[in-house]
């Protein structure tokens, strides 16, 4: 008798419950007043993952650092009425570092997402896209010259040019694709045998997302897809994409990889792909749980045994 798979509820990295202060961000006095206030945190993060704290429960490590000017603030939220600031671990003087990480430990995002709680695991997500991107977009894109924090975070605003930058978040599709009970799943170049899942791919310029399905399912692996009806969505700051999960019918043949992505394309059928989610498949090893990648895959065998 199969064990059945659970339809999951819960997506990876979401659920971050902070008010985003959209309203208070813009308001420098009242940025001021928060940054002084004694309830005020700071969660902290770098290039090498988030900063969390120990013990059996483990959860982003709040601190009490001493308060940045105003304009170099960035705010990610109110937390029970009291601001959560983020600082980046990379621009500390080594000495606070480690004072920091004496009292926590330093884990990669993917990490994070599986020991946090999925609240804290969706704040975690939050804290290090925003962290990525000011460390990526110090620079004017627009005449060169050095940008400097605007809206509490939220934006980079250009002193040279008056050019005002926003987060960037880029949309990347992936899909299940279905014929007949089976599933397509690919093995990039690169990842050890055994190891498959669904395909994906970013959204080119003038493309819409369903159209987006159709083209990367056919570059990747000579199928034709059609239909494709959008599932879910889930925040990937590695370093700052929205996938955006779609399960998509093809009528068949006989996958291939066409642009030198996958090492291998093939069909799974639905046993073989829910022994794999057990443990029950050697040959088989699906996306660990954080990935919305596996979450596709889960919905897919479950709704199938339903």
């Amino acid at each position: 008798m199969s064990m059945p798979v659970h339809t999951p509820s819960q997506r990876p990295f979401t659920g971050m419950l902070l008010d985003r202060a959209t309203i208070e961000r813009k308001d420098p006095a009242r940025i001021k007043q928060l940054l002084e206030d004694p309830g005020a945190r700071t969660v902290l993060a770098g290039s090498d993952g988030v900063l969390i704290s120990g013990g059996n429960a483990p959860s982003l490590l709040h601190t009490r650092l001493s308060p940045p000017s105003p304009h170099e603030a960035i705010l990610l939220g109110l937390e029970d009425g009291a601001a959560l600031f983020a600082v980046d671990l990379d621009s500390l003087p080594p000495s606070v570092r480690a004072e920091l990480t004496n009292h926590g430990r330093v884990v990669s995002l993917r990490d994070a997402g599986a020991q946090l709680s999925h609240s804290e695991a969706g704040l975690a997500a939050y804290l290090a896209a925003l962290l990525n991107w000011h460390r990526r977009h110090r620079f004017c894109a627009n005449c060169g010259a050095s940008t400097v924090i605007a809206e509490a975070g939220y934006s980079r605003r250009c002193p040279r040019c008056g050019t005002v930058h926003f987060p960037r978040t880029d949309p990347v599709v992936i899909m299940t694709v279905e014929h007949q009970g089976r599933l397509l799943l690919g093995r990039r170049a690169g990842w050890p045998p055994g190891r498959l899942s669904v395909l994906a791919g970013f959204v080119s310029p003038g493309e819409s997302v369903e159209e987006t399905v159709v083209r990367e399912v056919q570059e990747e692996s000579g199928i034709r897809a059609r239909d494709p009806v959008f599932v879910t969505s889930q925040p990937w700051p590695f370093p700052a994409s929205l996938m955006l999960g779609f399960h998509a019918q093809s009528d068949g043949g006989e996958p291939e990889s066409q642009d030198g992505e996958l090492e291998e394309v093939r069909w799974f059928s639905l046993e073989a792909v829910r022994d794999a989610i057990h443990g029950r498949n050697p040959e088989l090893q699906l996306p660990p749980s954080v990935s919305i990648a596996r979450f596709l895959i889960e919905q897919w065998v479950a709704l199938r045994e339903a």
